[in-house]
């Protein structure tokens, strides 16, 4: 690694500076932080301002240490809109390759929810209602898909990015979701996803992915193997969390499982196609009855959660025993199956899947023996509800599974510390021992930026402040939600009343996220309203002017925070206020992205008015920026 490290200390004090790169001396001290954790394979917590060039850094080493090990590294992103500007034409990787005269051979590894399911596909286009689109998709699709001959040449197809055209309700009708029984899938071989997986694979430098994904990888990769299945990544090494703060949530997700009436039902129904014992389908049936019943009573101690899609459950001890009943059960039938295995009554392979899905199922409805560790709710899933099954806390799973590797773990954002510390991220994650830094931002924002805070108590003053806001700025405005819900009561005001009729207005939703960005950065007068672009959106120059926060980023009212509040003796100071602070410095990171760049910070909110509220939006507005308040 020391000619590497001395080949990256001629990048950024020669080559840079000599093809007119402005190299930031943050960014050298970053690269030095970086060499030792490298070096030592420690994991490193990198909290760069806005500017420092903290992804030109970690590329560079990431891309490094993989030809030195002859393992790929893995640069794990918070989102796909992050992907995105990472292999743009325009990124960091494109810039790499055009001013180093180096190719760094970056493959993608998207989430399954990604990719076009054939079987979906196939279902919507015999609906009569379902429009032509489907059908044109279909016809779009490459040859082998339909065609079974021998000698073809097969490639990678049907990501969302293909498709940006359609909405996020529309993709939802053809997109993988997590029913999807694919090991079985009679097209799982012509399958865009399973061919994308075949290339990424073989990555020789970098694999780009989700923390999503990466979690799941983390998850599945012991049963996968059972399975007689590869991981979904290969052996790396080396991680890179960007924007590493939100890498908890991930690990939830990850370790969430879904419980759904009528998968569960396909699943274990397909046993009673064979030639198996009286009693063995006597319970398969039993439990398919049991499966009706326990969502019955689901359904029936649910309530909606503020805020949220989401339902929040009841746990009375009818339904617990409900939920009990069915866990046996199950466990019965998987004592049925060992004896059944040894009849060889039953296909080997299936069999084995079956099993699986029972063991996961049981694990997950274990977690209610103990219901003070779990946090639960039902969503909706495919027109009906699924069950969600949640753990409370994720961090010694994390150290077991992924903090406890020899390696180098890079942890990268302009928001990883609270008050000045990195302990609560520790914490979290179940990180013991580990490296950190904070290098501040290079720009001048009391320069640069004008922020206004506004007290809106009545919609009507958010709606006209917000107005006279873009009126300033011609467009040129990013507006940012803290929730779906919210994003569209504003769309159906604005469309409505016709208020942003001078204006081309997009909103997240109506189309593939990075489809969206693309058409914003280069349209220059229009407006983006979203929900998920606090973090990750890099667009400097003119078409990002404004920055409007319709309402400050407070966590949702669901069961996953409120399980945490409940679980804290000051759930403003422990819970809320970090959450928003966090959030609200992200949002404000997307205007100034170069020294050039000027704007505005429109914060719009009920709560100003509270004194705690105020001065935890003050602690992280930029020093010198905040130009107005009412």
């Amino acid at each position: 690694m020391s000619q590497a490290s001395d080949w990256i200390a001629d990048v950024f004090y020669e080559i840079l500076p000599e093809a007119g790169f402005e190299v930031r001396d943050e960014q050298i001290y970053m690269a030095f932080q970086l060499e030792r954790a490298f070096q030592d394979k420690r994991t490193l917590f990198a909290e760069a301002g806005v500017g420092t060039g903290k992804t030109l850094v970690y590329l560079l080493y990431a891309a490094a240490y993989a030809r030195y090990t002859q393992k790929p590294a893995i640069i794990a992103c918070a989102d796909e809109s992050l992907i995105e500007q990472l292999t743009k034409p325009e990124g960091d990787l494109a810039k790499i390759a055009r001013y180093l005269e180096l190719t760094i051979d970056a493959r993608v590894a998207k989430s399954q929810s990604q990719y076009l399911c054939l079987n979906k596909l196939d279902a919507v286009r015999s609906d009569v209602d379902s429009g032509e689109v489907y059908d044109a998709i279909h016809e779009g699709l490459p040859g082998f898909v339909h065609q079974h001959g021998t000698m073809q040449s097969f490639h990678p197809y049907g990501s969302r990015k293909d498709y940006s055209e359609l909405s996020d309700a529309e993709w939802s009708r053809i997109g993988w979701d997590v029913f999807q029984d694919c090991l079985i899938c009679p097209q799982r071989h012509r399958c865009g996803m399973t061919l994308s997986r075949d290339h990424y694979r073989k990555a020789p430098d970098l694999l780009i992915c989700s923390h999503d994904f990466y979690m799941e990888h983390v998850w599945t990769a012991e049963a996968r193997k059972r399975e007689g299945q590869l991981p979904l990544l290969p052996e790396h090494s080396s991680v890179v969390f960007d924007e590493g703060h939100l890498l908890e949530t991930a690990a939830q997700n990850a370790l969430t499982y879904k419980l759904e009436h009528n998968m569960f039902e396909s699943i274990i129904s397909r046993l009673l196609q064979n030639d198996i014992r009286e009693k063995l389908a006597y319970a398969i049936e039993d439990a398919i009855t049991r499966s009706e019943e326990l969502f019955r009573h689901l359904r029936g101690s649910s309530r909606p959660a503020i805020g949220s899609e989401r339902l929040e459950i009841s746990l009375t001890p009818e339904l617990l025993r409900e939920l009990r009943a069915f866990r046996l059960l199950l466990e019965e039938i998987e004592e049925q199956l060992v004896f059944e295995s040894g009849l060889f009554t039953l296909d080997a392979y299936y069999l084995t899947i079956v099993e699986e899905q029972l063991d996961m199922i049981g694990v997950a409805l274990a977690l209610f023996e103990r219901p003070e560790g779990l946090i639960t709710w039902l969503a909706p899933e495919n027109g009906s509800l699924a069950l969600v099954i949640m753990p409370r806390l994720v961090k010694e799973v994390l150290k077991e599974r992924v903090f406890s590797r020899q390696m180098p773990i890079i942890f990268s954002s302009a928001t990883l510390s609270a008050g000045g510390t990195f302990e609560y991220m520790a914490d979290t994650l179940g990180i013991q021992n580990f490296l950190s830094f904070s290098t501040p931002s290079p720009y001048d924002y009391a320069e640069q930026m004008q922020v206004i805070m506004l007290e809106t108590t009545a919609i009507e003053d958010k709606q006209a402040a917000a107005l006279e806001a873009l009126r300033r700025s011609g467009g040129r405005a990013l507006l940012l939600f803290p929730d779906r819900v919210q994003l569209q009561q504003f769309r159906s005001w604005a469309v409505g009343s016709g208020s942003l009729d001078g204006y081309r207005t997009r909103y997240e939703g109506e189309a593939e996220i990075s489809h969206l960005i693309s058409a914003f950065q280069n349209d220059e007068e229009s407006i983006l309203c979203a929900t998920t672009l606090w973090e990750g959106l890099d667009i400097p120059g003119p078409s990002l002017s404004l920055v409007i926060v319709w309402e400050l980023p407070w966590p949702p009212f669901d069961p996953v925070y409120n399980a945490r509040r409940l679980e804290s003796a000051a759930p403003f100071e422990e819970v809320e206020k970090p959450f928003m602070q966090l959030r609200l410095r992200q949002g404000i990171g997307r205007l100034i992205r170069t020294r050039e760049d000027r704007g505005e910070i429109v914060l719009l909110s009920d709560r100003l008015g509270e004194s705690a509220v105020k001065e935890a939006v003050l602690a992280v507005i930029p020093e010198g920026t905040l130009k107005g308040t009412n």
